[in-house]
């Protein structure tokens, strides 16, 4: 049959936490829209609960719009 032998694409489980600024020590690059979060910046860290190795920091903002776009909604 069409498709046999395809693997599933399993739902990503994300864990993340709030960076405040105090504790942003370092410039990052926003995986969202690719601008810099500057040191001193408030700023999110996602990371892959399988592939912790793959965290990123985004923007707040940024990461919103990404998770609306992963849940079907627009905006």
């Amino acid at each position: 049959p069409a498709g046999a032998g395809a693997a599933a694409q399993p739902v990503e489980t994300l864990a993340g936490g709030l960076v405040q600024p105090y504790h942003a020590r370092m410039r990052y690059t926003c995986r969202g829209c690719q601008g810099t979060i500057e040191r001193g910046e408030g700023h999110l860290v996602v990371v892959p609960e399988h592939t912790p190795d793959l965290r990123r920091h985004w923007h707040r903002a940024c990461w919103h719009r990404e998770r609306r776009r992963r849940n079907g909604r627009s905006g």
